[in-house]
């Protein structure tokens, strides 16, 4: 895999971790291939612009949001498109990773919707605005019937469905270096990183196994929902589980014990062998330990 570079900066991102699907280049119909090969070149690994890392990517795109929100009249959604994407040269290979930050944005706003008092809703988006990002969807739909996102996102926690892709060997953990504020884990970086084969056939035996154990557990949704979304892809892309923002509120010694891939797969190892008192063990443990950290969302 690529080496990674870890961006300083002053602005931490949100407490946000991201599952991502980066599909080789030929999986990308002309003249999308051709415009996402000349992207690659200006930012991607093999420019001059190889520092930029796909944490510092995430910040501009989050401060690109930011921006388009604190105008005097807010806006739910970019103006256009941004043909942005992350990039990953592996092996030769280059894959990619687009933002799809409208429709993405569509998404967040439906979670907004369904989550947030519409006291705090009508004061961050105004009805008209949310209506008129509603007609924007409607009329984008009918033109991509077939769009799905290559991110999804989660604030707070990862979801330990997200695990079920990945291996303890698909760990990579980079620490703050010394001097910086690694106290805080600033500038560290905890990502997993997997083929999307390895990633279906993981997926597939999890859920194969949680069926015939737990076939009403959440568990067992979530690798099928899990499941559908890889299916979407291109078979030879790349699966990435990225701790995001979520660097800064674990810390550096949390960072480096968190072994919560390993432990998920330790746990369907012994379901396999028919020692369900430690699969269970295992699965407590995991969301137990995430749990406490969602409820740092409520902490003052």
């Amino acid at each position: 895999m690529q080496d990674v570079t870890v961006v300083r900066t002053s602005v931490l991102p949100p407490y946000a971790a991201h599952l991502r699907v980066y599909e080789p280049l030929a999986a990308y119909p002309e003249p999308e291939r051709a415009r996402w090969q000349a992207y690659a070149a200006e930012h991607g690994p093999d420019a001059p612009e190889a520092g930029r890392s796909v944490a510092a990517a995430a910040l501009a795109e989050q401060r690109s949001a930011l921006a388009e929100l604190i105008g005097r009249t807010p806006r739910a959604l970019p103006d256009r498109e941004a043909e942005r994407a992350f990039v990953r040269l592996v092996d030769g290979v280059l894959y990619v990773c687009p933002w799809a930050t409208r429709l993405r944005t569509w998404q967040a706003l439906e979670e907004l919707r369904a989550g947030a008092p519409v006291a705090l809703l009508d004061t961050a988006l105004p009805p008209a605005t949310r209506e008129v990002a509603e007609v924007d969807r409607e009329r984008w739909r009918a033109d991509h019937p077939d769009a799905r996102p290559w991110i999804l996102t989660s604030r707070w926690e990862v979801p330990v469905r997200w695990f079920l892709p990945f291996g303890d060997e698909d760990r990579c953990f980079v620490p703050a270096e010394k001097g910086e504020e690694g106290e805080r884990g600033d500038g560290a970086a905890l990502f997993y990183l997997t083929p999307m084969a390895q990633a279906r056939r993981r997926v597939a035996r999890a859920y194969r196994a949680l069926r015939e154990a737990v076939p009403e557990g959440e568990l067992v949704r979530g690798a099928e929902q899990v499941g559908r979304w890889l299916e979407e892809f291109h078979p030879r892309s790349l699966v990435e589980l990225d701790y995001g923002g979520l660097v800064h509120l674990l810390g550096p010694e949390r960072l480096l014990a968190d072994r919560s891939a390993g432990e998920l797969e330790d746990g369907l190892r012994a379901l396999r062998a028919g020692d369900s008192e430690e699969a269970l063990r295992a699965y407590e443990a995991l969301t137990v330990r995430w749990r406490r950290v969602l409820a740092l969302r409520h902490a003052n």
